[in-house]
């Protein structure tokens, strides 16, 4: 037998030459014949399918560090109503100031949606007044007051007619929360629990424009406000309800109060808010909602990730915090106006009294343990006009003592307590940037913004070596 045969014989098949299925190596026959084993062309192919996956994945993860380099994430805590959401667009109007613009008109839902909510509680407020009986009615020379009759009429004959316009708060409400049932609106809170805990969100309510029912209900809104817009007035400038604010007997958030001084522009049938309007809607967050900017630096462009966290979100619930380890800087506000306000959940908890307790549980939370902090003393402007009303701070927070009931102490005050919190608790041992802040004064809050900005950059610069 041939050398040849000899080496097919011993190969599948029995062919030659050989297939490369089962040539991979040198070897050598009983003869001393040498041979080489060529690579499977299979195998072959699979293996440059593999190293450029390889390659893809390295390439990608490469650019997302990249694109990391460029991020910055930030996140606004605080309790309900502490101004987030209203900063956030404050960062918007700075940064971005086209597509808040240009966001306007899917507003004006809201900001019906914000009237009839303030309509009605003013409504339901008079009702319980006038429910009272003498004996219960603790300013009995003063209306509005069970005894005072000709009031009563009169609120009876406007509430009649406004009939009509309070019946559209449920429509309105349920596009603004996507359909889903309301728990107890009416008590407060506009707006129930969406599904899911994050949302991310560039325009938060663009969509409704496309939205057949959310036209219809805003049209007919329009319809309804301009012909009761004569009543509303008329409401809003009776007596009674002059001595309830008077009295502080009714309490409308600032939204409330602005939109019903602002109540015949907004019947207007051209009405598109502006950006005062958008500032003051009341939208309420419902878990995290993330927005991003492109903001524009001399170091060149970066992308701001700013997380807006609902304030009934817990902060010390790992299901999110976990989430947040990675960002730069953590923003606190804390309406210190709110020093005679309780929590809505829990009546016998002074509101400044949870602040200091949310902040507490950042300054320990190991999770943020990297984050800059920053503290805005927020509403400073409703702080003044409280204290020029006369209300006294140490009704309120007994610790005050004698000290003046002035806007300057008050807010030293303030100020001083949050930062002895922060020093004692914070065992990370980080600097604290605070301020002063009214989310509704544009110019203040952008030269805020622009600081603000600047030490969160030099930060990240440093961290990252970007510099």
């Amino acid at each position: 037998m041939s050398d040849r045969s000899r080496i097919s014989s011993r190969l599948p098949g029995r062919t030659w030459p050989p297939s490369c299925s089962v040539i991979s190596r040198k070897g050598s026959t009983s003869s001393g014949l040498s041979i080489t084993r060529l690579p499977d062309p299979t195998a072959q192919a699979a293996q440059r399918v593999s190293d450029l996956i390889d390659e893809d994945i390295k390439k990608e993860a490469a650019r997302r560090h990249s694109e990391s380099r460029r991020e910055v994430k930030v996140m606004l805590l605080g309790q309900a109503e502490s101004g987030k959401s209203t900063l956030q667009k404050q960062f918007q109007l700075y940064h971005a100031s086209q597509t808040l613009d240009l966001e306007r008109p899917s507003w004006k839902i809201v900001v019906y949606a914000n009237l009839i909510k303030a309509v009605r509680t003013i409504l339901e407020e008079l009702d319980y007044e006038f429910s009272l009986s003498v004996e219960e009615y603790p300013f009995p020379s003063e209306g509005p007051g069970p005894t005072d009759v000709a009031a009563q009429n009169e609120i009876l004959e406007l509430r009649r007619d406004l009939i009509p316009l309070i019946s559209l708060e449920d429509s309105l409400a349920s596009e603004l929360s996507d359909g889903i049932a309301f728990v107890g609106y009416r008590r407060g809170t506009l707006f129930p629990h969406q599904r899911g805990m994050f949302r991310a969100s560039n325009r938060p309510v663009t969509d409704l424009r496309e939205s057949s029912k959310a036209l219809v209900a805003t049209n007919r809104a329009a319809q309804v406000l301009g012909t009761t817009v004569h009543v509303i007035e008329a409401l809003w400038r009776h007596r009674s309800v002059e001595c309830m604010l008077r009295l502080r007997k009714l309490r409308l958030d600032e939204s409330g109060l602005f939109f019903l001084n602002h109540v015949r522009r907004i019947a207007q049938i051209d009405y598109i808010p502006n950006i005062d309007d958008v500032l003051h809607v009341r939208l309420q967050t419902v878990g995290v909602i993330e927005h991003s900017l492109k903001v524009n630096t001399v170091g060149g462009s970066y992308i701001w990730k700013i997380y807006d966290v609902g304030g009934t979100v817990n902060i010390q619930r790992p299901a999110w915090c976990s989430y947040f380890e990675d960002i730069n800087a953590l923003i606190f506000l804390a309406p210190i106006s709110a020093f005679d306000q309780y929590l809505e959940d829990d009546p016998l908890t002074n509101r400044i009294h949870d602040s200091l307790q949310l902040l507490t549980s950042i300054c320990t939370n190991k999770l943020l343990k990297n984050a800059q902090l920053v503290l805005l003393l927020n509403k400073t402007d409703i702080l003044r006009k409280k204290l020029e009303a006369g209300v006294q701070v140490c009704q309120y927070i007994t610790s005050y003592g004698n000290r003046p009931n002035n806007f300057s102490t008050a807010a030293e005050y303030f100020r001083s307590h949050f930062l002895a919190a922060h020093k004692k608790k914070d065992i990370f041992q980080r600097r604290l940037y605070a301020h002063f802040t009214s989310m509704l004064d544009v110019q203040a809050t952008q030269l805020i913004i622009t600081s603000v900005g600047d030490v969160i950059m030099r930060k990240h610069i440093a961290h990252t070596g970007l510099a």
